[in-house]
């Protein structure tokens, strides 16, 4: 099992949390099990940024984002150059330190997509 140690959010996740993850599942489903309700407004289809996390620890552990995750990842609020979207990056074997942004884009509930 690899170690996911979730940063304190403010509505998700407010002590923090300290999961253990089976490799080859994704971030957000992980995160979902372990009662992190994690947005995802696409159903993990890797069609919004509404799961975007910020990786501060094990980036480089994982494999590189496809042309999709990308592209998408260019209209995350608050993109930093660890980050991810949780629907796309595979757990692999080195624990990983997340942040989940504070706030989110989400076209679907702000009306601006139908």
């Amino acid at each position: 099992m690899t170690q996911l140690i979730v940063l304190p959010h403010v509505e998700l996740c407010p002590e923090g949390s300290v999961i253990e993850a089976e490799p080859g599942r994704t971030i957000c489903d992980t995160l979902l099990e372990h009662g992190v309700e994690i947005e995802h407004a696409c159903e993990r289809s890797c069609a919004c940024t509404t799961c975007h996390v910020i990786l501060r620890e094990g980036y480089d552990s994982l494999e590189p984002a496809e042309e999709d995750e990308e592209d998408l990842l260019d209209k995350a609020w608050g993109l930093e150059p660890t980050s991810r979207l949780s629907c796309q990056a595979v757990v692999g074997t080195e624990a990983l330190v997340i942040e989940i942004p504070k706030y989110t884009i989400n076209m679907v509930s702000e009306g601006k997509h139908k």
